[in-house]
């Protein structure tokens, strides 16, 4: 009884007996994987050197500069007709709204910046904001990251507002309010995770480094999208496991089993992108493309998959592995077929709500697509051919048959490395019970003399 009252503390855990053959040949294959990764690092590895497009030396891009500066004061944009008059905001902001329909605010805002570092350092302009700038919520007091073009008839061309024709924002610099929420996010997850949950970040950090230092520049050198994916996913995965969930056989079966459905996501998302013919260009890699024409944005695709995958993929083979480690502690008289047959009952509830995680958050994530099978009155099958729509679908299909593989994968990996419950206990084994057949589970009945109070032997002098 008590064998069982401290079956699935960690110490039990760690002394779970495992099969000597299996582990050596997981172990084998884990650092033949290991060191092709670092051979493949080695190989793909990016140079110092940046590339991309080939801008000549009197085109415009090549003397585009990217200067800060801060919105001194905000006004709505003039109503289509003349040019209004630089003074004008309050003015054009009353009849700027009343636009077609007049129910919507104005799509633009004028802007009048001074722009803190550059050429034109402590000069003030004025900017048109459209789109998201125009509805971001910007203030006088924000700061934006221009892009400035020098061109040569700068001087002749007249712009509505005293607009400078030169001069648009490139983006909001959000540097501090981002820092902000990142360290909140960081001192919750150390406030409940404590050293789990900092090696998590560290993990994190470290993924995040792999991904600016040798998947991105590698992609930009036109390398094999396929393989620099493989590699740079391994890299992630050896170090990212190993460092939040510790150096033991239950995380290295739970590393097997994730490259595995790493391996089956890779080789899905070749044939979806290359069978539903998608060009991996949507709004983004559009206006990429022309900057750096050597980028393969159908492997982009798959390389994109792939990464998208990895998280969800390592929560799945983690939990299984440890399911099966927490089994054989907590019920060591559970043959090897037992032990993957009750483990998978946990795998089959964990997959089904991580496939609404996974379709939920590419919903979240593509949600103004998602919009437009609601706007558009077109036929919902010939929506699901748009480019961006398909794409996003592709990448759920993939990654959601990759996950549910790797649930069975890592299972059998993890039983494997088992010993049969003979080598355990020499008792016979029980009769298979059935799928709904709780009340007879072993294991069940094992955990709840976890807290059970110690019997006191009874006193001989008292003769009770």
């Amino acid at each position: 009884m008590s064998a069982h009252g401290h079956g699935h503390d960690s110490a039990a855990l760690r002394h779970v007996e495992v099969a000597r053959t299996p582990k050596r040949i997981l172990l084998t294959a884990l650092i033949v994987v290991g060191v092709a990764t670092i051979a493949g690092l080695l190989l793909l590895w990016p140079s110092a050197e940046r590339p991309g497009g080939t801008p000549t030396s009197g085109s415009s891009v090549a003397k585009t500069t990217y200067p800060t500066g801060e919105i001194l004061r905000m006004s709505d944009c003039a109503a289509p007709g003349p040019p209004a008059p630089s003074g004008g905001g309050t003015g054009s902001g009353a009849t700027g709204g009343s636009g077609a329909g007049g129910a919507s605010p104005a799509a633009c805002a004028i802007a009048q910046v001074r722009i803190e570092d550059g050429a034109r350092a402590g000069e003030t302009v004025r900017i048109m904001l459209n789109g998201p700038f125009a509805r971001a919520g910007l203030h006088p007091g924000d700061r934006l990251e221009l892009m400035v073009i020098a061109l040569p008839t700068h001087s002749s061309i007249v712009q509505p507002g005293g607009v400078d024709p030169g001069i648009s924002a490139f983006g909001v610099v959000r540097t501090v309010p981002l820092a902000v929420w990142a360290g909140l996010f960081a001192l919750v997850v150390i406030v409940v995770g404590l050293l789990r949950g900092l090696l998590a970040l560290v993990g994190l950090v470290f993924s995040g480094a792999m991904i600016v230092m040798f998947l991105l520049p590698a992609l930009l050198h036109a390398e094999p999208a396929m393989a620099v994916a493989l590699v740079g996913a391994s890299a992630i995965l050896y170090v990212v496991l190993y460092l939040a969930h510790g150096l033991s056989l239950r995380t290295s079966a739970a590393l097997a089993g994730t490259l595995a459905g790493v391996a089956i996501t890779a080789i899905l998302a070749q044939l979806a992108v290359g069978t539903t013919r998608l060009s991996g260009i949507d709004e983004s890699a559009g206006f990429l493309a022309p900057m750096v024409p050597q980028v393969d944005f159908q492997g982009l695709l798959t390389c994109a998959i792939i990464i998208a995958g990895l998280g969800v993929l390592n929560d799945v083979t983690i939990t299984q592995s440890s399911a099966v480690w927490e089994l054989r502690a907590v019920a060591p008289e559970l043959s090897r077929r037992q032990l993957f047959g009750r483990a998978m009952r946990i795998g089959r509830d964990h997959i089904a709500s991580t496939i609404y995680t996974i379709v939920f958050a590419y919903v979240g994530a593509s949600l103004s697509v998602v919009l437009l099978l609601y706007v558009y009155d077109q036929p919902m099958m010939n929506m699901l051919g748009l480019e961006d729509i398909a794409t996003e679908i592709v990448r759920t299909l993939c990654s959601g048959i990759g996950l549910v593989l790797a649930v069975p994968l890592t299972t059998a990996i993890a039983v494997a490395l088992l010993p049969p419950r003979s080598a355990v206990t020499g008792e016979s084994l029980p009769a298979p019970l059935g799928e709904d057949d709780a009340d007879t589970v072993e294991w069940l009945r094992t955990l709840r003399t976890v807290e059970a109070p110690t019997i006191v032997a009874p006193d001989p002098r008292t003769g009770g």
